[in-house]
């Protein structure tokens, strides 16, 4: 009888562990405590928290938070209070999410990025009770909107500042009476119930709010370990850089946590290159636009050498372009690329700490030349896909053979049905699909029909199982003759160029496709000193003659690649980079198109006089 009751406490455990997000804490301390779970810099300096410490200080803010009056209600959605965050990534942002999680209360991530009308429109369309900020300018914003935010109760701070409630004064109050009703309130709390609402942009222009239950996030990040595969790695340290506001990064996390890995934060996406010296990771996860600068300076140094060094350095990414994982090529050729990973390589790999085994990709396509050269480089890129509201991942390229195929975003992940439209539309049905939108029933009709989530992006299946994304839906565009035209093939193509630094296709409704480009002016500028050009300013440098007829010869060399129809007849080039302090970019480093196609109107219409 002991041991059926033990056997059975074992499956009530395990089940347990794989049904809500804050369990994975609990398995990372029964199975490898670690010393330096989270770790972010202060004073110049990581300062790590231990396993123990997470959960502790979780638990004791959940206290603290409860004894607010914080709760979840019934949990029901509508019932259940609302916790902002709006801040960079650090230690403090996760261990409020494990704490609000076992309250029964939502968090809703907010982009430190976000302007204050969006910011307003957030906080009354959740009815945000409390927020924890960090920053001065956060800060400021909250206080601009706050009369404005009847719901809204408090402001807590993770930094000691005037004007906000420091955060451990909520994890002080905490008591033993307290601290129990967490662990009660814990045991209430099911894999259906919400456990957190994540606000995208929408097509309206306001936000919408996601639902993601804990079965949505759970499912997707046991699933992801299977699929990839990936094995507990508690010796492994990564590095967070991807904003934890977007949910790539916060499942990723999660992921970490269920796994072992050490998870290190960036100061900034400006220090990044320094903290992987720091922090030596073994893994990270990135977008491809921070892939493309990485490249960009490593192809900007290599350009600076002479002589021998010079040819063996383009010698070496020659080879790399010509890598693919499924034909390793002829002896000679892997001799000459062990050569290279030798000779050059080394130095890439040193650059990124040393130690990296893998990178992961996602939330854009990924241009397949850099995915070829650093999998070359021993530094392989596996790219994934899949949108906020399938928690994320429906696809990914991985480990072992005949898992991976470059331009592709890989193999359905364990748990996901996957099926085309007539359309070519990706459609998804499994338990990561979202609990809706949050008061949008109408709009979550139109998205999960029969439990299959229609994703908006156009597909194909390249050898019946790796999934490949063609375009947006909504970002396909039809000329004034009727013919359709997919943007991102082009614009991914056009890239490749080291002169491409950004590009946008447009056309719709008009007699043929042009583009908007930023050209890359790091490389532009050594052209122009090669050609005897004055370099004086990016203003004068787009207008110069030969610059234009450079770039007319350079997109007449790229034209040979797609049919007469999605040919560039016309461009213009632009003096300034877009960023997501210029509102161009969203904080996950995508193109907002209709920002672009809006500030840059005269431009699209010169091209079409």
């Amino acid at each position: 009888m002991f041991l059926v009751a033990y056997y059975h406490l074992l499956i009530k455990e395990n089940m347990n562990e794989q049904s809500r997000l804050f369990d994975f804490i609990y398995h990372q301390q029964r199975r490898f405590p670690k010393d330096d779970m989270l770790c972010g810099k202060k004073n110049g300096v990581y300062e790590s928290l231990s396993t123990q410490q997470v959960e502790e200080s979780a638990k004791k803010l959940a206290a603290g938070l409860l004894k607010l009056n914080l709760s979840g209600h019934d949990m029901q959605v509508e019932n259940q209070d609302k916790i902002a965050v709006i801040s960079k990534n650090r230690p403090e942002w996760v261990i409020l999410d494990l704490a609000v999680q076992q309250t029964g209360a939502l968090l809703c991530p907010i982009y430190p990025t976000t302007n204050v009308a969006e910011m307003e429109y957030i906080f009354n369309d959740a009815a945000i009770k409390y927020v924890f900020i960090s920053g001065e300018e956060i800060l400021e914003k909250v206080n601009i909107i706050r009369p404005n935010v009847p719901s809204l109760l408090g402001v807590f701070s993770f930094d000691k500042m005037e004007g906000a409630i420091n955060w451990e004064t909520l994890i002080a109050s905490a008591d033993s009476t307290s601290i129990q009703l967490v662990e009660k309130t814990r045991d209430t709390i099911k894999a259906e119930h919400c456990a957190t609402i994540i606000y995208t942009s929408g097509t309206t222009g306001k936000p919408k709010g996601v639902m993601l239950s804990h079965r949505n996030l759970v499912s997707n990040v046991l699933n992801s370990v299977d699929s990839f595969p990936f094995e507990d790695r508690p010796d492994a340290r990564s590095l967070s850089f991807l904003p934890l506001n977007h949910i790539f990064e916060r499942m990723i996390t999660y992921l970490y946590i269920h796994t072992g890995v050490s998870i290190y934060y960036a100061e900034s996406l400006e220090t990044i290159a320094d903290n992987l010296k720091e922090v030596k990771p073994h893994l990270f996860t990135t977008v491809p636009r921070l892939l493309e600068k990485v490249y960009e300076k490593i192809m900007g140094k290599g350009a600076e050498l002479t002589g021998t060094k010079k040819k063996l350095f383009y010698w070496a990414v020659n080879l790399g372009k010509q890598y693919d994982v499924l034909n390793k090529g002829s002896i000679s050729y892997q001799i000459q690329l062990a050569l290279a990973n030798k000779l050059i390589f080394s130095k890439w790999r040193e650059a990124l700490g040393g130690n990296v085994d893998f990178i992961v990709t996602g939330g854009a396509a990924c241009q397949v030349r850099l995915i070829r050269i650093f999998t070359a480089a021993k530094i392989p890129i596996y790219e994934g896909y899949g949108p906020t509201e399938n928690s994320p991942v429906i696809s990914v390229n991985s480990k072992g053979e005949g898992r991976t195929k470059f331009g592709t975003v890989g193999l359905p992940i364990k748990g996901q049905d996957v099926k085309l439209e007539a359309d070519g539309e990706i459609c998804v049905k499994g338990p990561s699909v979202m609990m809706g939108y949050y008061k949008l029933p109408e709009l979550t009709a139109e998205t999960v029909i029969d439990g299959w989530l229609h994703t908006g992006d156009i597909g194909v299946f390249e050898d019946n199982k790796f999934l490949k994304i063609t375009d947006r839906k909504k970002e396909m565009f039809k000329t004034s003759g009727g013919k359709y035209v997919a943007p991102q093939p082009i614009e991914n193509k056009m890239k490749e160029s080291p002169f491409v630094e950004q590009i946008i296709v447009v056309g719709a409704d008009k007699k043929f496709v042009g583009a908007l480009i930023v050209p890359s002016f790091t490389n532009l500028r050594e052209w122009m000193q090669q050609q005897n050009i004055a370099f004086t300013n990016n203003e004068d440098a787009i207008k110069n003659k030969q610059v234009l007829n450079h770039y007319r010869e350079l997109i007449e060399a790229f034209n040979k690649f797609f049919n007469h129809v999605e040919q560039i007849k016309k461009f213009e080039l632009l003096a300034n980079e877009w960023s997501i302090e210029t509102g161009e970019m969203t904080p996950k480093l995508s193109l907002k198109r209709k920002i672009i196609m809006e500030k840059y109107k005269d431009a699209v219409e010169r091209i079409y006089l």
